[in-house]
């Protein structure tokens, strides 16, 4: 796990998190590189929108993330969601960027267990 936090400290990129909902209808959305937590748990900030509703039905989720540069180089990570916390304090100090939280619009730290790490291409 520590390899795997330290190529997403140190690799700028594009990330994006597939999920569906029970009846299996997709979404894809732009999310940042995840926060690795001290229970070996990686966890991604959250707004209350269709990736977050669909991670309410399917747990299941995967994380694609392209690193900056030629060529197509980066990781796949299969990912089960454990728990989540909704507007809490950590949320605030793992934030790599302020955006002001309109109110009445919630921010959730969803928690996942990394099932499977394979490259960006292939499955080696």
């Amino acid at each position: 796990m520590e390899e795997l936090e330290s190529y997403f400290e140190k690799t700028k990129g594009l990330g994006v998190m597939a999920t569906s909902d029970k009846e299996g209808k997709v979404d894809a959305a732009v999310y940042s590189r995840p926060h690795f937590m001290d229970d070996n748990t990686v966890a991604f900030i959250m707004r209350d929108r269709l990736t977050h509703h669909n991670l309410q039905s399917n747990p299941h989720a995967a994380f694609l993330f392209v690193e900056e540069g030629p060529g197509y180089i980066g990781k796949r990570l299969y990912l089960t969601k454990v728990r989540e916390e909704e507007n809490s304090d950590t949320i605030n100090t793992i934030s790599r960027r302020e955006y002001p939280t309109p109110p009445g619009d919630n921010r959730f730290l969803v928690f996942f267990k990394i099932d499977k790490v394979l490259p960006l291409i292939g499955n080696a």
